[in-house]
């Protein structure tokens, strides 16, 4: 990386381009996940009783969410719940990927990319509200639906996960999209066209030529698609109902309602282990590598 970025710079730009992104990352990543760790394993104490005979390593906060039921529950359908959104938005995404990396010209390609990323110049919680008007029981797509005949009487969309899932497709959406998009866009069109030629319908040619080509983009695009909904906290919190509470919500009840900063970093410690995890399996699983994703 540094001979790349000498030749491209000069040695002393390169040096400091360098030193600022491990500064970056010792100050902004990996010093706040050792000292979250840190804490995790700490009870939560007095300010006096910091650093005396109480203050001790233990695996009572992580006891505290195996012995919770309902806390272990929640924390397991936040995963499943997660790998859900992760499919939905893939089956969403593919398509216009394909579209926009094949099928569009330059000015139409631009057009729907512009057209996807306006919307994103407003902040997510606005975005996450107007899904809350949309979705309302008394809401534009209750009216629609009577207004059709599709329906009888108006249907509760916020009062389970349906509108937890609808609003994280649509938000981390572009997070799915351009990663297909580019991994779609180098394929060559003569590998499809001579597929087509041999007989192949456009099912097999994307079961076999285009999916296969797109594995690093499929991989990268679920990985941030995972992590973020399995992070999320602004989405769960507005769109979903007491029955329907996610892990980080907890999460955030520990830290700021509860005041147990050591507590929730267990919790939250977990999660990232979880996340990690389901990193090592989608890489598996799509058999690419981090330098194939990185790509």
């Amino acid at each position: 990386m540094y001979k790349q970025l000498a030749e491209r710079f000069g040695g002393g730009l390169a040096a400091g381009i360098i030193a600022m992104i491990a500064i970056w990352l010792l100050g902004m990543v990996i010093l706040p996940q050792l000292l979250m760790v840190d804490y995790s394993f700490r009870p939560n104490l007095l300010p006096s009783e910091i650093g005396g005979p109480k203050d001790s390593y233990s695996l009572i906060n992580y006891e505290t969410l195996f012995n919770n039921s309902i806390h272990l529950s929640i924390f397991f359908k936040t995963i499943w719940s997660s790998v859900l959104v992760t499919f939905l938005t893939l089956l969403v995404s593919y398509p216009l990927a394909y579209y926009l990396a094949k099928v569009a010209t330059p000015k139409q390609a631009a057009l729907c990319i512009l057209l996807l990323i306006i919307p994103f110049w407003i902040n997510e919680i606005l975005r996450t509200f107007s899904w809350y008007i949309i979705l309302a029981y008394k809401g534009p797509l209750n009216a629609l639906l009577l207004a059709l005949g599709w329906i009888d009487r108006p249907v509760r969309f916020l009062s389970g996960d349906g509108g937890v899932m609808i609003g994280m497709v649509y938000a981390y959406i572009l997070f799915m999209i351009f990663p297909l998009y580019n991994a779609i866009e180098s394929l060559d069109l003569n590998q499809i066209k001579a597929a087509r030629n041999l007989g192949a319908g456009w099912i097999r040619t994307h079961y076999r030529v285009i999916i296969p080509h797109a594995k690093p983009g499929i991989a990268t695009g679920c990985i941030m698609t995972f992590m973020l909904a399995a992070g999320s906290y602004a989405v769960p919190a507005l769109l979903g109902s007491p029955g329907s509470r996610w892990f980080t919500q907890i999460i955030y009840n520990w830290f700021f309602e509860g005041g147990n900063w050591n507590q929730g970093a267990a919790y939250a410690f977990l999660l990232l282990i979880l996340c990690i995890g389901f990193i090592a399996l989608i890489m598996k699983i799509f058999k690419v590598g981090l330098g194939d994703i990185a790509k």
